[in-house]
Formats: C-alpha cells, sequence, structure tokens
C-alpha cells in the first residue's frame, strides 16, 4: 500500500460535532457528513462505512482527517481498493484510514508555512507540511 498516494488531501478538522473546513456551514457538521456532501469524497465515505468508522468519526473530537480524494484513491495499484473494501479486509481499511487521522486538532493556519510531526490514530508519526492552500502534504 503506497500511503503517500493517499496522503494529498484535504483538511477536515472537528471538534465536539462542528467541522471546520474551507466553508463552514450554517448548522454544525460531522466530518462525515461533510465528506458525504462533496462527490470528492465519495470513495472516502465508501471505505469508512467499509472499515467501520462511521460512529468513530461522528463521535466528539478534536481531531483532523486528511482525506483522500476520489483522485487519491484512483491512484492506488488497480484492484488495491476493491481488495481492501471486501469484508475480510476490514481490520487493515480501519488501519489505513486511521492513518489519516490525527487527535487535536490540527488547522490549515497552524500548517502555513510549518512542517510539523503528528501521531496519528493508527499509532504512526507522520510528518505534514503545507503544499499549497487548502491542502497538505503528509510523508510517511
Amino acid at each position: 500500500m503506497q500511503r503517500r498516494s493517499l496522503l494529498k488531501a484535504a483538511i477536515f478538522t472537528a471538534a465536539a460535532g462542528a467541522l471546520s473546513a474551507c466553508a463552514q456551514t450554517e448548522a454544525p457538521q460531522d466530518i462525515v457528513d461533510i465528506a458525504a456532501s462533496n462527490p470528492e469524497f465519495s470513495t472516502l465515505v465508501t471505505a469508512v462505512q467499509a472499515a467501520g468508522l462511521v460512529d468513530t468519526l461522528k463521535s466528539d473530537g478534536p481531531f483532523t482527517v486528511f482525506a483522500p480524494t476520489n483522485a487519491a484513491f484512483a491512484a492506488l495499484p488497480e484492484g488495491t481498493l476493491d481488495t481492501l473494501l471486501e469484508p475480510e479486509n476490514k481490520g487493515k481499511l480501519a488501519q489505513i484510514l486511521t492513518y489519516h487521522v490525527v487527535p487535536g486538532q490540527v488547522t490549515s493556519d497552524q500548517l502555513a508555512g510549518q512542517r510539523m510531526n503528528v501521531a496519528t490514530v493508527e499509532g504512526s508519526t507522520v510528518h505534514i507540511e503545507r503544499a499549497a492552500a487548502n491542502t497538505a502534504r503528509a510523508c510517511a
């Protein structure tokens, strides 16, 4: 699994059921709601459901998700996503997805001109640096 492909992502930060993303909506939404409302994250939503992580990502935070887009999933080697979505690979899929979740709040403002190492929910530490407006790049 090439983690770097998935880590080119939008940053969603949730805190106590509220979401801080590119645009704030009138009603507070959680990360799952925001991802489900954007067609660029439909594969992520499918993967989160298959991994059994919906309730976790809807729970109180704060935590930050480096949310892989459909394009990031499409860049995986052929057949990788289909294999990960199989029920017998639920644990591996959950491990990969929680690699993209950081406990606490990491905002794009905090990343401006910064490089930082953060621990993921999965247990690994990743190096993150701001690559462009509203995106971040993490290096495994």
